[in-house]
């Protein structure tokens, strides 16, 4: 299954990520099918290729909540934003 998501670059604690379409089981450091933009967290510089986006999720690549929550940031997409990290929490109280 295709999936957008962040791989992370840069150095230590100075992390920036790339958004990059690749296999949902493919790990970030390998070949990614294509990169379709970037975001850096400390300059809060974020810069996406807004109609391959849409070309990818009309394909039927799924976006982690993460991606989610940057495309509605940027209006690339509509939509509710996920709690990404309430999730985890609940996750963690069912183990």
């Amino acid at each position: 299954m295709l999936v957008l998501k962040l791989k992370r670059i840069g150095k230590k604690h100075q992390a920036a990520y790339r958004l990059i379409v690749n296999e949902r089981r493919d790990k970030n450091d390998g070949k990614v099918l294509e990169d379709l933009g970037y975001y850096n967290p400390h300059s809060k510089e974020t810069k996406i290729n807004a109609d391959r986006v849409k070309h990818w999720i009309s394909v039927g690549a799924q976006k982690t909540d993460t991606v989610n929550n940057l495309l509605v940031k940027n209006a690339v997409i509509e939509g509710k934003k996920i709690a990404v990290h309430s999730r985890k929490k609940a996750e963690e109280a069912k183990k």
